[in-house]
């Protein structure tokens, strides 16, 4: 197996219980072999057996090396776009008018439903490449607006595509429960009941790693929720939810008491709800792309998230109606700007705590043993990549050790 050795750099480990702020580690050296880390630390203190055995030598001419990048909550597959309404939301109207009068999810539905298989791996490839543009190197991609089988399906197949063709990991979500397409108007537990059918098949089908829902007054009920995660604990999958966006409906507690993976969202989040979320070890995922684009007023309680000691990781939300945004540097800044997360609080949120948002614990931090995936990036600190907007000093990524 081939052996790196990459030295001349300032690595930001992002290493749980570190002692130096963000685990940085001044002129270090990082081993990589096959796919992973062998080692990680000061350059003074490498095993002179790594020394002997290194194939290639990589000098990071003074470069910032984090984790490669976990954007774990998008809505990347989809058609159209739904630029007229954000010209009717300057203009006065709600996300929830604008959904109530059949906008919103609806619209994309349509046009998701109607765009070939083809046609959408086309519009999604650009997503996915300027999100890889930014070091991401594992990204989450839900399903939500086909809404019926055939149409689901094709989306969770164009994330399966988008990950074969292109060097990044995509974790496909099924989120059937999204919202109540147009022929189950009016019958939202029947719908219910088809998303159950959908998910059994579509798992057969091997598409799908996780389950998500929408739990909120405009989408599905808790109970209606709790259909869905008895489904997908029966199949033996992780679940997620999006919850308290607009209001508190308790969904945290639901999610908790399925250990779901993450909540996504949170700005109504309330103290029991944290409490349950630590409990459960649920990690709480801020999306501060959509609370800027819906101008939101009410900020996610990210000091009870601290208080509770629950982990925070930060997402793109990637969609065309709430967050239409594929930069995950912009996010680190309106994490912080908006939400004031600390710039090392914001960097975990999109390596070691995404990670965990996915239920992946062999990525997210720079430590041997976990998958070789890192980003070099030219900048004099692990702060400048939350300080500037519209900039991305990304030098190089390197996926499964493979430099890109």
């Amino acid at each position: 197996m081939t052996v790196q050795l990459w030295t001349h750099c300032r690595a930001a480990t992002m290493q749980s219980g570190s002692v130096a702020p963000y685990g940085l580690v001044e002129d270090a050296a990082i081993v990589v072999e096959a796919e992973q880390f062998a080692w990680v630390g000061p350059r003074s203190r490498l095993p002179r057996e790594w020394e002997e055995r290194c194939d290639e030598r990589h000098d990071c001419g003074g470069a910032l090396v984090t984790p490669g990048l976990v954007d774990c909550h998008t809505h990347l597959v989809y058609g159209g776009d739904r630029a007229h309404e954000f010209e009717l939301r300057l203009g006065g109207a709600s996300y929830e008018d604008i959904a109530r009068a059949g906008g919103g999810i609806a619209s994309t539905v349509t046009a998701t439903r109607t765009a070939t298989e083809a046609g959408l791996l086309a519009q999604s490839l650009p997503r996915l490449r300027a999100l890889m543009g930014e070091g991401v190197t594992t990204v989450e991609v839900k399903s939500g607006y086909g809404l019926s089988l055939e149409h689901e399906r094709k989306m969770l197949r164009v994330a399966r595509d988008l990950g074969q063709q292109q060097p990044v990991e995509v974790r496909r979500t099924f989120l059937g429960a999204h919202a109540l397409p147009p022929e189950f108007a009016g019958r939202a537990d029947d719908y219910i009941a088809e998303v159950l059918r959908m998910l059994r098949v579509l798992h057969q089908e091997g598409l799908v790693e996780a389950v998500d829902a929408f739990c909120e007054r405009i989408a599905f009920s808790p109970q209606q929720t709790q259909r869905v995660f008895e489904a997908a604990r029966e199949l033996g999958l992780p679940v997620k939810l999006h919850a308290e966006q607009l209001s508190d409906s308790s969904g945290a507690q639901l999610a908790a008491r399925y250990r779901a993976l993450s909540c996504d969202h949170l700005e109504w989040l309330s103290e029991a709800g944290a409490a349950a979320m630590a409990d459960a070890g649920c990690v709480a995922v801020l999306l501060p792309g959509a609370f800027y684009f819906l101008r939101d007023a009410h900020v996610p309680p990210v000091e009870l998230l601290r208080r509770h000691g629950v982990p925070i990781a930060v997402a793109t939300d990637s969609n065309p109606g709430s967050s239409p945004c594929t930069s995950p540097l912009l996010m680190l800044n309106m994490a912080c700007t908006l939400f004031r997360l600390t710039p090392e609080e914001a960097l975990a949120g999109v390596t070691r705590n995404a990670a965990l948002a996915l239920g992946l614990k062999d990525r997210g931090e720079l430590a041997a043993g976990l998958r070789a995936d890192f980003v070099l990036w030219d900048v004099p600190q692990p702060a400048n990549l939350s300080y500037a907007m519209g900039f991305n000093p990304r030098r190089q990524t390197v996926f499964k050790g493979r430099a890109l």
